[in-house]
């Protein structure tokens, strides 16, 4: 098996008079979504109220609603009060009307050249969506519900990029107040002996 090899980005600068090329790649490394599915979005389709989008027509056929972050929901106002009542989609082209994916990709490539980064796909952005959560602390399980991936499996490639997202579980162990009896591999007559050793409270 080769080795897998993950892209995904560490920061981009956003700033308002630059928001029509970034906001979509924001959206994107903060719900993990995919290109067609950003595109395919509709207002319908989003709870403001509960903060909430729900995902039709995915990659594996299930419909599925989950939170957004306090960063999304910003953007999504500032799309709203930018929007006219007939807008359907969230990000439309200038008709009104899905936006081409070629259009989303011309912004896309635009923002990466400013931003300076080189070798870079929108695909990516799902895996620095992912990365982030890992270095932030979120298990495996969270984030495969998160990102929508049919097992957890399929996400443990990100599990590598930072070791100190599970400092907080190592230190667990600090907060455990009890005795502790430790017994390894030993005799039965060992067993019996050693039974009253413990580990003293500090």
């Amino acid at each position: 098996m080769g080795t897998i090899v993950v892209t995904w980005i560490s920061k981009i600068t956003i700033d308002l008079g630059f928001l029509k090329y970034t906001i979509a790649i924001v959206f994107a490394i903060n719900t993990g979504m995919r290109q067609s599915e950003i595109l395919d979005l509709k207002w319908s389709q989003v709870d403001m109220e509960r903060r909430t989008v729900t995902i039709l027509e995915q990659k594996n056929r299930c419909v599925d609603t989950l939170p957004l972050n306090e960063t999304v929901v910003r953007l999504l106002q500032i799309k709203r009060d930018a929007a006219i009542e007939s807008d359907v989609y969230i990000f439309p082209n200038t008709l009104n009307q899905r936006k081409e994916n070629r259009v989303l990709l011309a912004s896309f490539y635009k923002a990466m050249d400013r931003a300076a980064i080189t070798n870079f796909r929108f695909h990516d952005l799902r895996h620095t969506f992912a990365t982030r959560l890992v270095q932030n602390g979120v298990d495996l399980y969270s984030v495969q519900k998160l990102g929508r991936w049919k097992n957890v499996t399929m996400v443990q490639r990100y599990a590598h990029h930072y070791p100190e997202s599970l400092r907080s579980a190592i230190e667990m162990i600090d907060g455990v107040k009890k005795p502790i009896i430790t017994i390894l591999s030993q005799s039965q007559k060992n067993r019996v002996s050693m039974s009253t050793l413990r580990l003293a409270n500090p």
